[in-house]
C-alpha cells in the first residue's frame, strides 16, 4: 500500500503510539515474522492450527497473551489491531486506550458516527426499520438516534476478563468515536479486491496528512 507493507504500517502505527510499550506479531507464516522482526516489533510464532480460515482471531490472542506470560509479559490492557485497516493513527490508538483507561470500561473499540437508516428483514423478509420506525413520518437523517459503525481497526481490551470470557466484547463496551476530520474522518477495511484499489488511491494523500 503506497510501497509499504500492510503489515509494516500498523507495526509503525502502534510504535508511535504513547500509551504501547510493546508491538507483537502473531503469525504461522515465516516471512510476516521477519518483516515484523525488522520492522522492531515481537514474533510470536503461531501454531498451524490457529491459523487456517476458520481459525478465529481469538485463539490467536489468547496464544499470544499466553506465549508473553510464560515469558513474564503478559499485559494487564492490550490493543487488538489489524492490518486490513491501513490507515490506522497512531493519536487514534493512544484515544481507545485513554477512553478505556478513563471509562472503566473491560473494553474498547474505534468507531465512526454512522447518519443513515438501517433496514433488516424480518422472518418472512419483509423489511423492518431497526434504528427507525417506518411507520412514522420520516425524520430527518440528522435526527436519529446516534449509531456508531465498527470500523474493525482498533480494539483495547483488558487481558483478565478476556481470558475469561474467550472473546472480546467483554463487559462493559465503548465505542469510541475516532478523532478527526476530512480523511482521518473515515476508516477504510481492505475486505475486497475493489477496497484494496480504492485505499492504493488514497495512499498518497493519507501519508502526506
Amino acid at each position: 500500500m503506497g510501497g509499504v507493507p500492510l503489515l509494516a504500517r500498523s507495526i509503525r502505527a502502534a510504535q508511535q503510539a504513547n500509551h504501547v510499550i510493546e508491538v507483537c506479531v502473531s503469525s504461522d507464516d515465516f516471512e510476516l515474522l521477519e518483516l515484523a522482526k525488522l520492522e522492531g516489533a515481537t514474533a510470536i510464532q503461531r501454531p498451524a492450527e490457529l491459523s487456517g480460515d476458520t481459525a478465529s482471531s481469538e485463539a490467536a490472542l489468547v496464544h499470544a497473551l499466553e506465549w508473553l506470560g510464560d515469558r513474564g509479559r503478559q499485559p494487564d490492557i492490550f490493543a487488538f489491531l489489524q492490518c486490513t485497516s491501513p490507515f490506522t493513527r497512531s493519536k487514534q490508538i493512544d484515544q481507545v486506550i485513554s477512553s478505556l483507561d478513563e471509562s472503566g470500561a473491560a473494553m474498547a473499540f474505534s468507531a465512526i458516527p454512522w447518519h443513515g437508516f438501517l433496514w433488516g428483514k424480518d422472518c418472512e423478509g419483509w423489511g423492518v426499520g431497526v434504528n427507525h420506525d417506518p411507520d412514522q413520518v420520516r425524520q430527518r437523517r440528522q435526527n436519529l438516534p446516534p449509531c456508531w459503525l465498527e470500523t474493525g481497526a482498533i480494539y483495547v481490551i483488558r487481558t483478565v476478563p478476556f481470558l475469561e470470557a474467550g472473546h472480546r466484547f467483554v463487559t462493559p463496551r465503548l465505542p469510541v468515536s475516532l478523532d478527526g476530520e476530512g480523511l482521518d474522518a473515515w476508516a477504510p477495511e481492505i475486505d475486497t479486491a475493489l477496497d484494496l484499489a480504492i485505499c492504493e488511491q488514497l495512499a498518497p494523500q493519507y501519508d502526506q496528512a
